[in-house]
């Protein structure tokens, strides 16, 4: 029976605004909370999330409207709630209910901000079953490299373009069987001629950016940036959810036309070009492209090096006591068929988590106005993690309050995720700190570039027996060599040597990581 609810605009924090994308459909099931449609004022863009959950009756409102508080946006049957879970009716009846007109539509490339790109990854086959939103196709342009995002449900039933194709705005990529409402059946039906243009693409950032969060925009945002030719993963976001607004790429050329009126050099990366050299001519020579990551990610740590003035502090800490008890987990991990491994990377996770905690400046990112610190109250841990493409960082959440056992086996499978190359925009958001491990390949110290938003990183080397003086005699300690690398403008150099000599400490007696 069904019991229709009207949801209506909350308080926006603004007298009126433009509805710039409806994120539902009629016939879609919504949860409470879930964004149902984006707003752009004059200060700010916003995502509106549902009331409460149900079935999408009726749509009140079109893309381009201006509306305000109170305003009708959608009517729901909120006694559709429970309709998926009601076991009494017969399996014959089930089916009946789901049967509906089907059709075949095309997906053709959308408007992704340039001319022509090419097609390095094909994310689904002939007779997958995806779901609205589920990226189907990566490319590949001269600026940045994107992920394709199916703009509704259905069953793959060809697949138009191949590997190394290049494509262009329109270009047709699948066929795709659908119903009516946008959810997928097996059957055959004659194809119909119509061209179904996927929602704008979002830029797919290095893993750098998007441990601060995936690049969100409206069309509009995105429009401008595309008219004054800015890379939209160089401006910072103030719009709820990290969305980046109509302000914030303003307020980014002001900047910029402020440095360069000044005679400064803007965001430090304009620097004297290679020289063009023919290396042929002074012998054999074999050229290989860079892979996705490497293109993406160079970029960005270029950019990291050259406008955040570094300093690293170099320490050793004794981990004797640690690693005993690390192969005494492991013995009993064994014994009892657990399926994991306790690496000496997850003692460090969690003293960095408790340092984090200790030290609150480390866990920040500087505001892109530079003018405050945010500071983050979550404690979650990037881990550079080394694969066959290139450096991704993938984030453990939560770190500071799970225990060995439960870090080692998240620490497991997003290694194993990565190296498959399977990890998703969410794997590699929302990091406090990252962490880069070389102790398993060798090397006494290196200097780790910090990986922004965030202000700090920990370097990690190879682990050695060194002779320690005790005050009466030396004796032989495990010692593993650290660099702590920060972002000088938010941290000093005492505030770093206590952070070091905090992680230091926690890894020298287990007890203080469990305080």
């Amino acid at each position: 029976m069904s019991e229709l609810k009207e949801f209506l605009l909350p308080d926006i924090g603004s007298d009126a605004a433009d509805v710039t994308e409806i994120l539902v459909s009629v016939g879609d099931m919504v949860e409470e909370d879930q964004d149902v449609i984006s707003l752009e004022g004059d200060k700010a863009s916003m995502d509106v999330p549902a009331a409460f959950a149900g079935k999408v009756v009726e749509i009140k409102m079109s893309v381009g409207d201006s509306v305000s508080e109170g305003q009708l946006v959608l009517i729901i049957d909120v006694a559709s709630e429970n309709t998926l879970t009601d076991t009494s009716v017969s399996e014959e009846t089930k089916i009946d209910t789901t049967v509906s007109s089907v059709e075949i539509v095309e997906i053709c490339l959308p408007d992704i901000g340039g001319d022509e790109v090419e097609v390095t990854e094909i994310l689904v086959s002939v007779g997958d079953s995806i779901e609205a939103e589920q990226d189907i196709l990566s490319v590949e342009g001269d600026k940045a490299s994107m992920d394709v995002p199916a703009p509704f449900a259905g069953i793959v039933k060809e697949i138009k373009i191949v590997l190394g194709d290049k494509v262009s705005e329109g270009t047709l990529l699948f066929m795709l069987e659908v119903q009516a409402s946008g959810k997928s059946v097996v059957s055959e039906s004659p194809v119909k001629e119509a061209s179904v243009v996927a929602p704008n693409v979002e830029v797919v950032v290095p893993v750098e950016e998007k441990i601060g969060g995936e690049i969100k925009a409206s069309p509009s945002v995105r429009r401008l940036a595309r008219e004054l030719d800015l890379e939209l993963s160089g401006i910072g976001a103030t719009g709820r959810k990290g969305r980046i607004t109509k302000e914030d790429v303003q307020n980014y050329v002001k900047r910029q036309l402020q440095i360069a009126k000044s005679g400064g050099t803007g965001n430090g990366l304009q620097v004297l070009a290679y020289a063009n050299v023919d290396y042929s001519k002074f012998g054999e020579v074999e050229i290989i492209p860079l892979s996705r990551i490497q293109k993406i990610s160079g970029p960005t740590l270029h950019r990291n090096w050259v406008t955040i003035p570094h300093v690293t502090q170099f320490d050793e800490a004794d981990i004797t006591e640690l690693e005993v008890f690390r192969k005494e987990q492991n013995a009993i991990a064994v014994k009892q068929d657990l399926g994991l491994k306790i690496s000496p990377l997850v003692f460090m996770m969690k003293a960095v988590a408790k340092a984090l905690q200790q030290y609150p400046n480390f866990n920040s990112t500087l505001s892109t106005d530079g003018e405050n610190i945010i500071l983050k109250k979550y404690f979650n841990i990037g881990i550079a993690v080394d694969t066959p493409k290139g450096l991704v960082v993938p984030v453990v959440q939560d770190v500071l309050n799970k225990g060995i056992y439960e870090i080692s086996r998240e620490l497991g499978e997003i290694s194993k995720k990565a190296r498959a190359g399977k990890l998703t925009v969410k794997d590699m958001q929302g990091g406090s700190m990252t962490i880069s491990s070389l102790g398993g390949i060798g090397g006494t110290q290196f200097t780790p570039i910090v990986n922004a938003p965030e202000v700090a990183i920990l370097g990690v080397s190879k682990s050695a027996i060194k002779p320690v003086w005790n005050g009466n005699e030396f004796k032989p300690r495990l010692m593993v060599p650290l660099a702590l690398s920060y972002d000088h403008r938010v941290i000093d150099g005492a505030d770093g040597a206590r952070f070091i000599t905090a992680i230091n400490n926690y890894l020298a007696d287990l007890r203080t990581l469990i305080l």
